[in-house]
Order: C-alpha cells, then structure tokens, then sequence
C-alpha cells in the first residue's frame, strides 16, 4: 500500500488494520519499516493497529533526489497520518525515527497524536557546536559517514550494522540477524543515503522537543555505542515535560532486536498507561 507526500513521492506502508488505537512505527538509517518485525506481533497481539512505512529513499518508497530534510520527513509522516485518517496515535520514532517525531509534533502539533515514543533516537541535537558542546558528532564524523556511504557502501556499512548491534565490540545478536539488517539498506540510494545523514547529524531539534506536550517515553540502550545515551536519550529526558525514562541495561543501539523482549514489554506498558 502506498500513500502520497505534499510532494507527489509515493510512500510504501503497510497496516494491519482493525479497531485498536493505532501505533505507527518509524524505522531509523539506513533500513525500512522490516526493521520492526519483533514489535509489530507483540503489538497487534496486545490489540493495536500497527503502522509501518518506508522513509522516502528507502524500502518500497519512491527514491528521489530531494526531500531528505525533516521538515519534509515530517510532512510525510503527516501525510501517512492524514490519508490514513489516523487519531489518537502513539509515534515511535526508532534512530533517526526519532527526529519525525520531533519535528512532527513541533511543527504539526499533537492534534492526531496520544503519545510518543523516542527510542534510541537522535534528538535533541547530535553536531557538536558551541552551543551544544554534550553532542555526539564532529564536522568530522559527519564528513565520514557521507566519505563512507558515497566511496565505500558496502564496507562502511558492513561495519556500521556490526557497530549497530554490539556491546564492547561483541555482536549482540546473530550474524543472520545483522544481515538481515545489512540486507535492508540495498534498496537505498545515494542520495537518501548522504542526505539522510546530513539530516540526523546537523538538526537541532531543541525547540520541538520544548513543544511537545503528550506523555512520552524515552527509551534506550546503556550500551549504545551508535547513539550513546547520555548524547541523546538522557538530554531528550530532561527537555520534555512529560518524559518518563526506561534505560536498557547493557543493550546496543539496535535493541529492538537484541533485547525485543524488554524493549516490547516496556513499550506496551507505557502504551497501556498512555
């Protein structure tokens, strides 16, 4: 299935359709909406409508050029929303997923939404900068990630999905799982691959999280390597007033995977208070 951004990109979701209160799931880089098979059984065995789609650039989405900015990503993610005719939605915003939750919710406002969920997000603000000396990336390590995706994909990203899934240099899950992981980013192309980073390392997202005005949990790994906590999950606890903090002990950046038990349980009993 497909919907239609402001900008005529077609959008690939899928939907498991009936009654319960909707959850939309919003996948992080380099990978699609594939990436949330151990949430989506758990989430409609607890009785939600879950909805999965495929950032632009990525998956079955259209691949343009353009667009991989997140006030556009926000406008597609209100244009799921809007043609799906969803209310009374909990985002859960994974990695880079996280930004659209922000953006959306700072720009959109929380008319169609009940909740959300950041999980292992990039928000508040990963570049380093004067005033914001606590984040994660340099100019230079944002230069290295656009150096590797556009002169050695398939090398940089062998090494990113290993980095993805592990502690203290020691996969947390199976080699088949992070090829499955690995397997996901081919449909990518360079253009969403560049400029996807360009979006999740040089946002600021301070200003949305300040508007945020729904119950919100932020959930993340303590081992995260990727996204380390104390750079995003701990700074994004402190500025939504109605934050409340789950820390995963010893989970990497990509615990939905790793540890999906916990990461499922803690997200329906959030879901089942919210």
């Amino acid at each position: 299935m497909t919907t239609i951004s402001a900008d005529g990109v077609h959008l690939h979701h899928t939907d498991t359709g009936g009654a319960g209160r909707p959850v939309v799931l919003i996948h992080g880089w380099p990978l699609s909406g594939e990436s949330w098979e151990h949430q989506v059984p758990a989430l409609t065995g607890a009785g939600y409508r879950v909805v999965t789609y495929d950032r632009r650039g990525f998956g079955g989405s259209d691949k343009p050029e353009t667009g991989y900015d997140y006030d556009t990503l926000a406008s597609d993610l209100d244009a799921v929303l809007t043609q799906l005719d969803l209310t009374d939605v909990t985002l859960v915003g994974f990695s880079m997923g996280g930004g659209e939750v922000a953006r959306y919710l700072g720009t959109h406002g929380s008319e169609r939404v009940r909740a959300a969920v950041f999980a292992a997000a990039v928000p508040p603000y990963l570049l380093k900068s004067d005033d914001n000396p606590d984040g994660g990336l340099t100019e230079e390590d944002v230069q290295g990630f656009v150096d590797g995706v556009t002169n050695d994909r398939e090398g940089f990203l062998d090494g990113f999905t290993t980095d993805f899934f592990s502690v203290d240099g020691t996969l947390a899950v199976s080699e088949d799982e992070r090829r499955k992981a690995l397997e996901l980013e081919k449909s990518a192309t360079p253009a969403s691959l560049a400029g996807c980073v360009n979006a999740f390392a040089r946002t600021d997202f301070r200003d949305d999280l300040a508007r945020i005005g729904v119950p919100t949990l932020v959930i993340h790994g303590s081992a995260d390597a990727t996204v380390p906590y104390e750079v995003s999950g701990q700074r994004t606890g402190k500025a939504v007033s109605q934050a409340e903090i789950v820390v995963v002990k010893d989970a990497p950046h990509g615990f939905n995977v790793s540890h999906a038990e916990k990461f499922n349980a803690a997200l329906l009993d959030f879901l089942g208070r919210s």
